[in-house]
């Protein structure tokens, strides 16, 4: 898997060092990397036409070191870049959104959602019933009615997969479990 960072992190958050290793624990090989914004020490991300040919860079190479298609994974905008290309026509196995960003925060009317009928491989989304960056009843409408798509709630989670009954590592094991069982129950090819 490659796995994605969301804005304003990097490869070194927690979370997605969490995440990594949960799955590296579970025998899932995991790469991750930063954008070029990051690099550059920014904290506001570049256009997608940048992260999405960043991301399509990386992933060539991560190709060509296992010699073959990848599951493209990522938190909140690294989880959008990677369904963007997809839908551009990348070839992956999979697509695993950690928190997709379905609209800016207190603009459920900006749904980001238009390319997504255009994925063409399994998705498997983690969304938190708290997330103020996709409404539930959005998430309804616009993510568990594509094909192919599993969506996995997480009830009383926020965007960062906090809550009452969400705490570290217990998060990531949650996530590692459920895409490790997702991968392995033949969706992914």
């Amino acid at each position: 898997m490659l796995l994605a960072h969301g804005a304003g992190t990097d490869q070194h958050h927690r979370m997605i060092v969490g995440i990594r290793d949960a799955l590296a624990a579970r025998g899932v090989r995991v790469v991750t990397f930063n954008y070029p914004y990051t690099e550059a020490g920014r904290r506001r991300p570049d256009r997608a036409p940048v992260l999405m040919e960043c991301h399509r860079s990386v992933a060539d190479r991560v190709k060509e070191l296992f010699g073959r298609p990848l599951v493209l994974g990522g938190r909140s905008m690294g989880g959008r870049m990677a369904t963007m290309l997809v839908a551009e026509g990348y070839a992956a196995a999979g697509v695993v959104a950690y928190a997709y960003p379905l609209h800016p925060a207190g603009k459920p009317d900006r749904l980001r959602v238009e390319h997504l009928p255009r994925v063409g491989v399994p998705l498997l989304f983690f969304q938190g019933s708290r997330d103020a960056l996709a409404r539930g009843d959005l998430v309804d409408r616009h993510l568990r009615t594509l094909a192919g798509s599993t969506v996995v709630e997480m009830p009383g989670a926020d965007h960062s997969f906090r809550g009452a009954a969400w705490k570290e590592p217990g998060v990531f094991e949650f996530l590692a479990a459920h895409t490790v069982d997702w991968w392995d129950s033949d969706v992914v090819n």
